[in-house]
């Protein structure tokens, strides 16, 4: 059995990824397995991390704001589509699976090409560009969202949800027994904001204006500042003796099982992850995504009463009064976690699989 699988840019779009290899590889332990991703991005240090091969294309994204620079992206475009021809017809794929990211497009367009069978994984409620490009052609499109029907041929779609890190929900400690780990009081209540790896400005910018009414609350604060500006931040931080700050956390399980409120940008991966595990989120979507995506997935959340979604020209203004409204109502934060849990669609990684399973012909 031979799968390739392409896309990647963000985590949103590798864990995903690395989620449906190891449930085809639970099913087919000697599934041969490969990896397509966009040279330079994170996808070329995860993938071969979980311990699959991956091959990079010098292919880019469209610069919507600069049009005039777009003459070098087509010519990188150009030379993926003929190095992704050359993949495809050199592995001969039963299945190519697109999980989105800028890597997705020439493999799965090539593998249509050559009638190899196509999956795609959409995570977010508004797809990109590209994956509306594939849908006509692709034989399956799992979604994490309902009403994909508006943008996706009915007929193709299933209700999946997204895929996630299994290791998050695999801890038996309590909230008190994380915190206490994680090196805080369990005794009191605990926000923890994820912004990425690079980190959200924004977010940030609002974390940072919420401190003086965190430490009023007698909150404890974990803040994953991320690479950007990480300095400045960890500066503030540094006269508030419940806040700790890091650019990485390694140990989600444990920050997720801690948090009383979770603070993040809307990423359809972190969505997926905060659902699975029933946590009360505060959204601030990014602007600065195609399609306004992460809007979408923010409402898709705040309309069914399982977050608060406040949009990034507001954050600054209005997260510390959100943050301390929500610490001081415990039922209002299990509303929100409860609705969220019931969103959530667990194991679709072995859903993803027994699909491909389905479209890959007996040989």
């Amino acid at each position: 059995m031979k799968v390739l699988i392409s896309g990647g840019g963000t985590g949103g779009h590798i864990f995903p990824a690395i989620s449906i290899a190891n449930a085809i590889r639970r099913r087919h332990p000697d599934a041969d397995i490969r990896f397509v991703g966009a040279e330079g991005r994170m996808e070329m240090e995860r993938v071969p991390a979980a311990g699959y091969p991956i091959t990079g294309l010098p292919v880019a994204g469209f610069d919507r704001r600069r049009p005039w620079r777009n003459f070098g992206v087509l010519l990188k475009l150009w030379r993926s589509m003929r190095m992704a021809r050359r993949i495809v017809a050199d592995f001969a794929p039963d299945i190519a699976i697109g999980v989105g990211g800028y890597a997705s497009g020439p493999v799965l367009k090539q593998a249509q090409r050559r009638g190899v069978p196509t999956l795609i994984q959409e995570q977010n409620s508004y797809p990109g560009v590209t994956n509306k490009l594939l849908a006509a052609k692709a034989d399956r499109i799992c979604v994490a969202y309902p009403g994909l029907d508006r943008y996706f041929p009915a007929d193709k779609i299933i209700l999946t949800g997204n895929p996630t890190r299994k290791d998050l929900d695999e801890t038996a400690l309590t909230r008190e027994e994380a915190k206490r780990q994680l090196g805080f009081d369990p005794a009191r209540p605990l926000v923890l904001s994820i912004g990425g790896s690079l980190g959200a400005l924004t977010v940030n910018r609002a974390i940072a204006a919420s401190l003086p009414a965190l430490a009023e609350a007698g909150a404890q604060l974990l803040w994953q500042t991320g690479r950007y500006q990480s300095d400045e931040f960890q500066a503030m931080a540094a006269d508030y003796p419940d806040v700790k700050t890091t650019t990485f956390i390694s140990r989600m399980d444990l920050a997720y099982r801690a948090a009383d409120l979770v603070v993040s940008r809307a990423g359809a991966g972190s969505i997926s992850e905060l659902e699975n595990l029933g946590l009360t989120m505060i959204l601030i979507p990014s602007p600065n995504v195609a399609e306004d995506h992460q809007r979408h997935n923010a409402e898709a959340l705040s309309t069914r009463d399982a977050a608060v979604m406040i949009l990034d020209k507001d954050a600054v203004e209005l997260l510390p009064s959100t943050i301390i409204s929500l610490l001081s109502d415990p039922s209002r934060r299990e509303i929100l976690g409860k609705n969220a849990r019931a969103l959530a669609h667990t194991c679709a990684d072995d859903r993803i699989a027994e699909i491909i399973d389905t479209l890959i012909p007996e040989k």
